[in-house]
């Protein structure tokens, strides 16, 4: 379908003409000026890069002493990684642990997957490390090795599945409980966990 647009030079009228059959013919009385506006002006001059603005705004509020995004940024030797075992407690409710599957670097959205058996049923639980009822995100355990995938997905087969974590979390938290009472005569718990001879067990954010 295409519309074409004539003007009748001896009446001075404008033609329509639809598939070659004039449907409309409006006579032109005299010139009319219409005014026009200027466009609005860019919203991208004026924030050139709003998601990374609403990030950082966002950021400020849920992280202002900038804590789990040191902890979860890659420069951070102490970072945690795809295999380690990791405890959170939250706000309201009971803590949860489990080996980490997968972190997704999201910016406010940044999260962590955790799997564990319970009852001899494995659950797998998303965290969101910038969520308000999170309180705290701690490394109980490295992975023996670097795991050479970003997500660990494999471990859901029972091939590969570490099981329940409770064991290693229990000892984790004695031995916090040691540290903090003087027991084991350690100078600086806040040590790497890298060198556990050297500090606690592991590093987290409160």
């Amino acid at each position: 379908m295409e519309y074409y647009t004539t003007i009748d030079t001896n009446v001075y009228s404008f033609v329509l003409e639809y598939n070659g059959i004039v449907g409309l013919r409006i006579p032109i009385t005299g010139a009319k000026k219409i005014k026009t506006y200027p466009p609005p002006p860019s919203a991208i001059n004026k924030n050139p890069f709003p998601l990374r603005d609403h990030n950082e705004a966002h950021l400020k509020v849920l992280d202002p002493t900038g804590s789990r995004t040191r902890l979860f940024d890659r420069s951070n030797s102490d970072c945690p990684q795809p295999g380690d075992i990791l405890l959170t407690t939250f706000k309201t409710g009971d803590p949860f642990s489990g080996v980490c599957l997968n972190i997704r670097r999201r910016g406010v959205d940044t999260a962590i997957l955790l799997r564990n058996k319970l009852l001899m049923t494995s659950v797998e639980m998303w965290v969101k490390i910038y969520s308000p009822n999170v309180r705290g995100i701690e490394v109980v355990k490295r992975a023996e090795k670097r795991a050479r995938r970003a997500r660990l997905y494999y471990m859901r087969k029972p091939k590969h599945d570490k099981g329940s974590v409770e064991g290693e979390v229990e000892q984790y938290l004695k031995r916090r409980r040691l540290i903090r009472s003087g027991a084991l005569g350690v100078g600086d718990p806040k040590a790497s966990a890298k060198r556990p001879e050297n500090g606690r067990a592991g590093v987290g954010t409160r």
